[in-house]
């Protein structure tokens, strides 16, 4: 089963930038899914951007315009480009994926299957 570890997470201004990176053990799925998702303390995980297979993006209505996700296939590695961060972006941060595609449930916690083990992001006024 593949594996994914996050990492480029830390600490950043309000209004600032930050790339944070998935890297994945093996990449051999002709279909698949894989997403960023936020969780913030009591609060369930929140999808936040998703990339199919084919590229087809997903993003959440709060991130849109701020966020970019892109794969890159030959380093197997996801990324997030989080631009003019503000503080309710903050929040532990994962990547998850799925063997399968389905555009209507692709922000979907329950959608996902393997999760990697988060990467912290705070906001500093």
């Amino acid at each position: 089963q593949v594996q994914l570890l996050e990492s480029g997470g830390g600490s950043v201004q309000a209004g600032g930038s930050l790339r944070l990176s998935c890297g994945l053990s093996e990449f051999a799925y002709d279909v698949f899914s894989l997403a960023w998702f936020r969780q913030t303390q009591g609060n369930e995980r929140e999808g936040l951007a998703a990339i199919s297979y084919s590229g087809t993006t997903k993003y959440v209505d709060s991130v849109k315009g701020r966020f970019a996700i892109s794969l890159d296939n030959a380093k197997n590695k996801l990324y997030l480009k989080m631009n003019n961060i503000q503080s309710e972006d903050a929040g532990e941060y994962y990547c998850a994926t799925k063997r399968a595609v389905s555009y209507d449930y692709m922000l979907r916690r329950e959608f996902y299957d393997t999760w990697g083990q988060g990467t912290q992001v705070t906001v500093s006024s």
